[in-house]
């Protein structure tokens, strides 16, 4: 990843004579192991941080104008406090907003800061990297304006700023995964309960392998649609029959005699949500003891549901998640994002992580994209890297 610290200096300095600190926040990707369905209100996810991040700089300027500089495109945005909503042109530098808007919304003076941005987060496959950089945003405003507030309470102020700036929900468990996550640690995060249980991971001889199958994406959008009217129609139907309002409240119900008579497509999508809840308490329960060959299977079993029920896999991924099961010992694999393309993660011991790459060589041939692969590690939540030196600069009004 490039010095951030470095290239914010290099980007904004001019040499006068006036000192001005930077600050500089870290915050991860993460994966959903499982989860990741279902109402966002109400979900329930097994998830963890990676390794990879995304860091933010700011630095204060002379004039009251906001200025954004993204380090990885060479790009450049501009705002102001009395213009600071959302603009499709503006892209990345959007994420930016939502943390400006979250500390405007408290009262803090927000005004006359530059921005830089980078970071090594694989884009849209599934992993976050837009709740990354609102967070690494938020974490370096907060630190910078000295503001009391906690990480939960940034989490839901994240989550509410993001709704109002761009007019439609993003998920509320990425930002407490983004800012509560630690080191080899998964989370299990139940929204509706306001629970977030950190759990240490028994995985210290594995390695998580990411593989984007680069599958070409379009309208992936109509089939999600499709879908949430699916699981809309299937929670309307179940609590017909019995008392509920959410998913989580019928985890316990015989589905097969409850879904008899539902349409078959509205049976298979609610099927899936349900019994992958059950799937991520199970996960849950075979992480706190150790059973990693449980959780290999529930995992397995997540991805196949995916695949069969919830319909949202695709030749490729199912490809890349059968290489995964013929290695001895893996400790799981299942698609994350959206589906219908993206990324798979496979969980291998260290001395399996050749094998499988070497099984990916004949994926270009067969399918005709070339995978793109990242091993990663559990990471650690958003953080203000430590500063070895004050900057002394006056910040550019460019």
């Amino acid at each position: 990843m490039l010095d951030i610290g470095q290239v914010h200096r290099t980007e904004y300095e001019l040499g006068f004579d006036r000192s001005m600190q930077v600050i500089i926040a870290e915050a991860p990707g993460r994966v959903h192991f499982l989860g990741e369905r279902g109402e966002k209100d109400t979900g329930i996810y097994l998830s963890a941080a990676i390794d990879r991040n995304i860091n933010v700089a700011i630095s204060a300027r002379k004039d009251n104008s906001f200025r954004f500089y993204a380090a990885d495109f060479g790009e450049r945005k501009r705002s102001t406090p009395t213009n600071l909503k959302y603009k499709r042109e503006d892209r990345w530098a959007n994420y930016i907003k939502t943390a400006i808007f979250v500390f405007s919304s408290m009262g803090v003076p927000v005004k006359g800061l530059n921005f830089s941005i980078c970071g090594n987060i694989p884009q849209q496959v599934g992993l976050a990297s837009s709740t990354a950089i609102e967070t690494a945003a938020a974490a370096a405003l907060r630190s910078f304006y000295h503001v009391q507030l906690g990480d939960l309470e940034l989490a839901q102020r994240l989550y509410d700023a993001h709704t109002e700036l761009f007019g439609s929900a993003a998920d509320p468990a990425d930002y407490q995964i983004c800012l509560l996550a630690r080191k080899n640690q998964f989370l299990f995060i139940d929204i509706s309960a306001s629970e977030v249980e950190k759990i240490k991971s028994p995985l210290s001889g594995f390695h998580i392998v990411l593989v984007d199958s680069r599958v070409p994406r379009a309208g992936v959008e109509a089939e999600l649609s499709v879908r949430r009217t699916d699981t809309l129609k299937g929670l309307q139907l179940l609590s017909k029959k019995r008392d509920g309002s959410s998913f989580k409240d019928f985890a316990s119900t015989d589905l097969l005699e409850v879904l008899g008579d539902f349409p078959e497509q509205v049976r298979r999508r609610t099927m899936h949500i349900v019994q992958e809840i059950h799937r991520v308490y199970d996960a849950r329960d075979a992480l706190q003891r150790g059973d990693i060959a449980g959780l290999c299977r529930t995992i397995f079993h997540s991805h196949e549901s995916l695949r069969d029920l919830y319909e949202t896999s695709c030749p490729e991924v199912d490809w890349l998640f059968k290489r995964a099961q013929e290695i001895e010992g893996s400790a799981g694999s299942r698609m994350i994002g959206q589906g219908f393309g993206g990324c798979i993660y496979t969980i291998l011991r260290k001395d399996q992580v050749e094998e499988y790459k070497s099984r990916l060589e004949e994926y270009e041939r067969i399918f005709g994209f070339r995978p793109a692969i990242y091993d990663v590690k559990i990471g650690t939540g958003a953080r203000i890297l430590p500063q070895k030196e004050k900057v002394h600069a006056d910040i550019a009004n460019k």
